[in-house]
């Protein structure tokens, strides 16, 4: 990893875009969203992709930041054409005196490279209103010096659309809604087996919300020893950011990777349920390349508030067919 000096970075500029930058037009960098969903005013994170693709017959070459604020911005405007504010961690970032460590990326012909970026850590994103989003790739680094040409590469657009914030009890994550009608999603009291069909079906739809709905978040991170003296220790406020965390973390297969895992068919096998407490146990398969693996799970459901609920779960490998 190399670090410079921001006020060095002017000195190699020209020299690199001499010895690597191809043409604009033989590299595309795109944009989309990592996943499908609401956005509110003032809430984030808004997780954007960019994936860089070299379309020439050459490698193409550019430096990557560590801190990708100096590789990369984000033009956030109104339908009136008004820029948005810069965030205030971006202008404090670029303000600094500090170095600013990078690595070369080289990208053969034909390939591409992605990463994921927080749209709100670049841009102020706090009122209501359709917005449209632009990214721009500086692959020699963003120069802060004063008469700087800062030359980049400009993405495609996205639309983004921020409405308000529900209302939610203090203290309290707002409803959750569908990502599709925007309606609030509301636990209906189903059978344990319903229930784990709904959830099932969601993950295999890539419908976030509608997976958690049934998922008892405070049960499931509290299976951890370490996580549950966390949350007892934790104040309310703490608690419902180790429940966000414990959120993202489950999309991005950190923790209780099975659970989140899209299955490409499941079947019930059993369910037994008492008063209070039940299990189901379903068969589902997972394609991995060329097979398929099967794998018994076994949910263990408890009713809370007259409504059943995932509190737990337990996987068997089946084997491949």
């Amino acid at each position: 990893m190399k670090p410079w000096n921001k006020s060095a970075l002017a000195a190699s500029f020209f020299l690199f875009c001499i010895s690597f930058v191809l043409p604009a037009q033989d590299i595309d960098v795109s944009i989309r969203y990592l996943e499908k969903k609401v956005y509110y005013a003032g809430q984030g994170p808004i997780f954007i992709q960019l994936n860089i693709t070299n379309k020439s017959a050459s490698t193409y070459r550019f430096y990557l930041a560590d801190e990708r604020a100096f590789s990369i911005d984000f033009d956030v405007r109104t339908m009136t054409n008004l820029s948005l504010e810069p965030s205030e961690i971006l202008i404090r970032k670029r303000t600094q005196n500090q170095q600013v460590f990078f690595r070369e990326v080289l990208i053969q012909s034909g390939e591409s490279f992605s990463f994921t970026e927080d749209l709100t850590s670049y841009v102020k994103l706090d009122q209501t209103g359709s917005y449209v989003i632009q990214a721009r790739l500086y692959p020699a680094l963003y120069q802060t010096a004063r008469g700087t040409t800062n030359q980049a590469i400009e993405s495609n657009r996205l639309a983004l659309t921020l409405r308000p914030a529900p209302l939610a009890e203090p203290g309290k994550p707002g409803p959750a809604l569908d990502a599709d009608t925007n309606a609030i999603l509301v636990r209906q009291n189903l059978p344990p087996d319903q229930v784990i069909a709904y959830i099932l079906s969601a993950r295999q739809k890539g419908q976030w919300e509608k997976f958690f709905l049934y998922l008892d978040l405070e049960a499931m991170l509290s299976r951890d020893g370490v996580r549950k003296r966390q949350w007892q220790a934790e104040s309310e406020e703490g608690r419902q950011k180790m429940l966000e965390r414990y959120r993202s973390d489950l999309k991005n297969a950190i923790v209780d990777g099975d659970i989140a895992t899209i299955p490409i068919e499941f079947t019930v096998e059993r369910t037994n349920y008492g008063a209070e407490d039940g299990t189901v146990t379903v068969l589902e398969k997972f394609r991995y390349g060329t097979y398929v693996e099967r794998k018994r799970y076994t949910y263990y459901v408890r009713r809370k508030d007259g409504i059943w609920v995932v509190v737990d779960y337990s996987v068997i490998n089946l084997g491949t067919e």
